[in-house]
């Protein structure tokens, strides 16, 4: 069981560079999968208020007077 030991820490020891550059890119890739989707929560919470918030907004009528142009209608019609 001590030779395994030895042997595995030899092992380790001999690519500890190659390891290293693995595991730092793991990390890397991990924290980017997280930052991703935080991102993706965040906008589609904001995206999903927005948009009560724009269903909850009242509709806004601009009432408009058309007698000026109806009168000239007529006008250019009675000619």
């Amino acid at each position: 069981m001590s030779q395994q030991k030895v042997d595995l820490y030899k092992e380790q020891k001999k690519n500890r560079k190659k390891i290293m550059k693995k595991e730092k890119y793991m990390h890397y890739l991990r924290c980017s999968a997280v930052i991703v989707v935080c991102a993706l929560i965040v906008g589609w919470a904001g995206w999903s208020i927005y948009a009560k918030y724009e269903a909850n907004k009242p509709a806004s009528y601009t009432e408009v007077n058309m007698n000026a142009l109806n009168d000239y209608y007529s006008s250019l019609e009675g000619n």
